[in-house]
């Protein structure tokens, strides 16, 4: 901890000496800086923004705009309108923080300053990183320019392609329909299942499912890591007759053949396989954005690299990280980042005051898998990949209930208490519900046997 405070010191003596010297006519000095206005960077600049006085917390954001993309799979599913799903960034940044619309190009953790895209070096006590990941479809040949000249691609993760989707399930009048999922860590990964479940009954309804062979390509050994999912999830993919083909990667989209490419990654020789399609869901492969990935922040995977129990930094004791750009070993969830945020709100608090971080991470993650209209199962797991449900019956059940949850009021939360640093999962909710109780359930257990993804 002495540590901590000596970084934090030098930062400020080294901040008071470049004022003269900056081609700026003042360098901005904040206590605390938040790297990114996702849900974990708002969530945590509201919950330090109420502590502190007005500008001492900076939020560096080049979107105009704030999306909640969970909503995107049902965008896509023609059940949501895209305009719902977003509000702009001012609405839901904090009043008292000061919003740098600018990208962070470059972080030199030992001085303590981020380089803007502006070229304005801004100084920090303490840094927050929820920069979040960034899209890569560039890394498959063909893409992402295929979109444009090819109406039955489409993705629903991104704000143009998933506009594509609707009109490509509707278009679709039999042949191969394929859905995959990448070899890297992604955002919200039941949403590939997902949208695959909805469009599977939506053909089913219009007639033509007789003539639709439905695959689900996956990177991943196995269909989901928490056997009790696991089970559930198998028994609907035999039931609707959807062939998974495992340890398959796309590399190559060809759409003047509508052919697409998989690397067999269970194959020593590097082999690919080859898929007609008629309709094609992409997931695209997905990493932090390119400077944080080059900066000195990350681990060999390319993630900040943080204890996956206090979410500090490993090497900088004044740098913390939560959601998807951290190397967290746990699913890269929305609900995800609203627990750890309360962990961090903590440890951050008692770094802050000179004190050792002191609360653990669990590994909560959840993910609402929605397998058609009307029905969803809702997963909730830790870091040992055991159920971590919060109500008191066996959630693995496709359950009415669960899809009103995720439709209806999973939302009204993000918008009106995760972002505003007032909510931190469902912990105090589970408790109550299980009469006290908070462990995982012990009779599901990680198996690497089951056809299970997470």
């Amino acid at each position: 901890m002495k540590h901590a405070k000596l970084l934090v010191v030098n930062c400020v003596k080294r901040v008071s000496k470049s004022f003269s010297t900056s081609p700026f006519s003042l360098q901005r000095h904040y206590k605390i800086l938040v790297v990114g206005a996702g849900s974990g960077g708002c969530s945590i600049a509201h919950k330090f923004s109420s502590k502190l006085k007005a500008g001492h917390v900076g939020i560096i954001e080049p979107s105009n705009d704030h999306f909640y993309q969970p909503m995107w799979t049902l965008v896509g599913a023609g059940m949501a309108n895209l305009a719902n799903s977003g509000k702009k960034m001012s609405k839901v940044i904090p009043k008292k923080a000061d919003w740098l619309q600018t990208k962070a190009m470059a972080f030199d953790p030992d001085k303590c300053i981020v380089t803007l895209e502006t070229g304005e070096q801004v100084h920090y006590d303490y840094l927050v990183m929820a920069t979040g990941l960034q899209l890569n479809y560039d890394k498959i040949k063909g893409l992402p320019e295929g979109f444009n000249t090819d109406p039955s691609l489409c993705s629903v993760y991104d704000y143009n392609f998933v506009q594509k989707t609707l009109p490509a399930i509707q278009n679709f009048k039999g042949g191969n329909a394929i859905f995959t999922l990448p070899n890297t860590p992604i955002k919200c990964s039941g949403a590939p299942q997902q949208i695959m479940y909805l469009a599977d009954e939506m053909w089913t309804e219009i007639g033509i499912r007789d003539k639709a062979n439905i695959y689900y390509n996956s990177s991943l050994p196995v269909i989901f890591y928490v056997q009790k999912y696991a089970d559930t999830l198998l028994q609907v993919l035999d039931r609707r007759s959807i062939t998974v083909n495992y340890m398959r990667n796309l590399i190559e989209v060809k759409t003047y053949t509508r052919e697409a490419i998989f690397q067999k990654l269970d194959s020593p020789r590097e082999e690919t396989e080859s898929f007609k399609y008629d309709f094609l869901h992409v997931t695209p492969p997905m990493s932090t954005p390119d400077p944080v990935r080059e900066s000195p922040l990350v681990d060999s995977t390319g993630f900040v690299d943080v204890d996956k129990e206090t979410l500090q930094h490993v090497k900088y004791p004044n740098i913390f990280a939560l959601g998807d750009c951290s190397n967290v070993p746990t699913s890269k969830t929305s609900a995800a980042a609203a627990t750890q945020g309360g962990y961090l709100e903590k440890n951050l608090n008692a770094v802050m005051n000179g004190k050792q971080p002191f609360a653990k991470y669990d590994g909560y993650s959840s993910c609402p898998v929605i397998t058609s209209r009307g029905k969803c199962i809702l997963v909730e797991f830790n870091y040992d990949c055991l159920p971590l449900e919060t109500f008191p019956f066996n959630q693995a059940k496709e359950r009415r209930s669960m899809y009103l949850l995720k439709k209806n009021i999973i939302p009204q939360i993000y918008w009106h208490m995760m972002l505003r640093g007032l909510w931190n999962g469902p912990k105090f909710l589970r408790k109550v519900m299980h009469l006290g109780m908070d462990g995982p359930e012990k009779d599901y257990t990680h198996s690497k046997d089951i056809k299970g993804t997470n």
